[in-house]
């Protein structure tokens, strides 16, 4: 399916090296406000009281937040779970202050908005929990990361799989190089988000490098920047179609979401743009610079690489 259908390549890899050079400095700004801002963690990475309170009826989370906003708490999390009659509430730590204080004052505010509000369950989430769960993370981000690697060296070739890999590092990065700079709070949610970005970014890459192998087999007097080129524009439409409709979701859940959805989403939407970008400007720029070429690609049945000169490459009987 195509919206349109563009009859002239458009040279891409022609102003590859320019657009690589502003990924660099986007890449190092990102590592810069890391290093030195440092992520804003959530409470389930820099512990914390967690509360579970019920209601008689369904309540609106939107009331209990700025309810507890109002007691001083700040990076407080408010949502529902299990029913819109229960809801889980995550308080930071705050110095001098136990958790029970904590439960107390909150629960002390909620009864005298409702009456009918009963205190379920109150723990503690220490530190040490919290940087389980960072470890744990950075292992899920590694395996994912290795597990692209040998899928596209064995689909493709293993100058492709350190394209998809730079390129989608440069999501990744850049993605929390935002949170750095705005510290906006990164929680688990938005890990789900840069992991589920990793495996959309690479989507994108497969589709394009699997168009570029196509080529090489279609054009045999292309030279590797016209095949480039000419995958890129050729799944310009697709591209459309695909991130227009996903991006109009996840921009849905950024609007009217809510603030447990706003950071997850917000993740989504800048690794969405940025994937876009990379597949097309870094990691087909870096394959094409790694020296990609037909004999990479077009295997010959008997496992030779096939002959561009030979005019019966290729043929079957």
């Amino acid at each position: 399916m195509e919206f349109f259908k563009i009859r002239r390549d458009i040279p891409f890899m022609k102003n590859a090296l320019i657009f690589n050079v502003i990924s660099f400095l986007t890449f190092a700004a990102a590592v810069f406000f890391l290093l030195h801002r440092g992520l804003h963690l959530s409470v389930e990475f820099t512990g914390g009281t967690v509360m579970e309170v019920g209601y008689s009826q369904a309540v609106e989370v939107e009331k209990i937040r700025t309810t507890v906003a109002g007691l001083g708490f700040s990076d407080v999390q408010v949502q529902n779970f299990g029913t819109s009659r229960d809801v889980m509430i995550r308080l930071p730590a705050q110095k001098g202050v136990s958790s029970a204080q904590q439960s107390e004052k909150v629960l002390a505010a909620l009864k005298a908005q409702d009456p009918g509000v009963n205190l379920r369950k109150t723990e503690f989430v220490g530190p040490q929990v919290g940087e389980e769960l960072a470890t744990d993370g950075l292992k899920a981000l590694a395996m994912v990361v290795v597990g692209i690697m040998v899928y596209l060296a064995f689909r493709f070739e293993w100058k492709f799989a350190v394209a998809a890999i730079v390129a989608n590092l440069h999501d990744v990065i850049i993605i929390l190089g935002f949170f750095a700079f705005f510290q906006w709070e990164f929680s688990l949610a938005v890990l789900a988000a840069v992991l589920a970005v990793l495996g959309y970014s690479v989507n994108e890459s497969v589709v394009i490098f699997d168009r570029i192998r196509e080529n090489f087999r279609r054009y045999r007097k292309m030279s590797t920047v016209q095949i480039i080129d000419n995958a890129i524009t050729s799944t310009i439409s697709r591209t459309i179609i695909t991130h227009g409709c996903t991006q109009m979701m996840v921009l849905s859940m950024l609007f009217f979401g809510g603030p447990t959805l706003h950071y997850f989403a917000l993740a989504l939407t800048i690794g969405i743009l940025f994937g876009i970008y990379s597949s097309v400007f870094v990691a087909a720029a870096i394959a094409m610079w790694l020296g990609v070429k037909r004999e990479d690609l077009v295997k010959s049945s008997a496992g030779k690489t096939e002959d561009p000169a030979d005019p019966n490459a290729g043929a079957t009987v």
